[in-house]
């Protein structure tokens, strides 16, 4: 079976990142590994997931060097570049909010689901999503 495996994300800092998506979003951390690459000490190799059974994860890489830093948190010019699935959005949103997470907006309801827009410390968007239909929007 094909599926994406990880999904980069650049951070300005390799435990910044940790700690808000394992406390604030509440990721479970995969792998945590030192990366033995000539010319870039303390480079880590560091998985992020949203549960035990996501297929797909986020891979947390420190930006290196000024063309990277301008990229941390506007990897996608500004659009939502993350979507967060969640089977019960009343109980993550209200988790989330409590947790410290950022939302640009009160939750709204289209017609693929309830949706709520927030962003991670580095600016990055993210939509919080419950399926119209229970199910994974095509």
């Amino acid at each position: 079976m094909r599926h994406l495996g990880l999904i980069t994300v650049l951070v300005a800092d390799y435990d910044e990142a940790i700690a808000y998506y394992a406390e604030v979003l509440g990721f479970e951390l995969r792998s945590d590994l030192p990366v033995h690459e000539r010319g870039k000490p303390n480079k880590r190799w560091v998985v992020m997931a949203p549960g035990p059974d996501a297929q797909t994860g986020l891979l947390l890489a420190r930006a290196e060097g000024e063309r990277q830093k301008a990229r941390v948190g506007d990897q996608t010019g500004g659009r939502v570049g993350f979507f967060l699935y969640t089977d019960d959005f009343a109980a993550d949103h209200s988790r989330l909010k409590k947790a410290g997470a950022t939302f640009e907006q009160e939750p709204r309801d289209e017609p693929y689901g309830r949706v709520a827009v927030l962003r991670d410390p580095y600016g990055n968007r993210w939509d919080l999503i419950e399926p119209a239909s229970g199910k994974r929007p095509a």
